[in-house]
């Protein structure tokens, strides 16, 4: 299957919501608790999550904030994956030089099409135009396949771990990765 990666439209938002909901479902199995997965693919949730995603697509809180969609090609409507990203949260950071990838998200049948690598390299691309020098992400600890995929595109863990708080805590690791020059 071939793929492309377009800036997503507020229109997408519900496929947006569609993918993050499942790849929850399938990513977060055995790692939170089945309670915390069925309330955040809940119709309700859902519905929230569209609400959200077309408020971020429609109006980012800044210009470096970007919402990238993965489809089959070029005019097709059916969002396979997205990456959201702008620049890093965490205090610790600065945002106007380091980046922070926010989610990144492809739909559990459409994995092994290469959107995740897509998707990636367009947050890289985005990064470099904005500026930053390094871009950061936040990864459940025992996410072994996300952790795998983002050391084979060169991001590492910098040390920084914590937890979320999802009725038990669940572990998080932060990896970050340094940025080409933009030019």
């Amino acid at each position: 299957m071939t793929g492309f990666v377009r800036e997503a439209r507020a229109s997408d938002a519900p496929g947006l919501a569609r993918v993050q909901v499942a790849s929850w479902r399938e990513t977060f199995a055995g790692l939170v608790p089945d309670a915390v997965i069925a309330e955040l693919a809940s119709d309700e949730a859902l519905g929230q999550f569209t609400e959200r995603w077309q408020q971020a697509i429609a109006a980012p809180p800044t210009s470096k904030h970007r919402v990238h969609v993965a489809v089959a090609k070029p005019g097709e409507p059916e969002v396979l994956g997205f990456a959201a990203a702008g620049p890093a949260t965490d205090e610790d950071l600065w945002p106007g030089t380091d980046g922070e990838l926010y989610e990144l998200h492809v739909l559990p049948s459409a994995a092994a099409d290469g959107h995740d690598g897509r998707l990636l390299n367009a947050v890289a691309d985005t990064f470099a135009e904005d500026g930053f020098s390094t871009g950061y992400t936040w990864a459940l600890s025992g996410d072994s396949t996300r952790i795998e995929f983002l050391n084979a595109a060169g991001w590492a863990p910098d040390g920084s771990q914590s937890n979320l708080d999802m009725g038990e805590k669940v572990p998080v690791v932060r990896l970050h990765t340094r940025l080409p020059a933009s030019g």
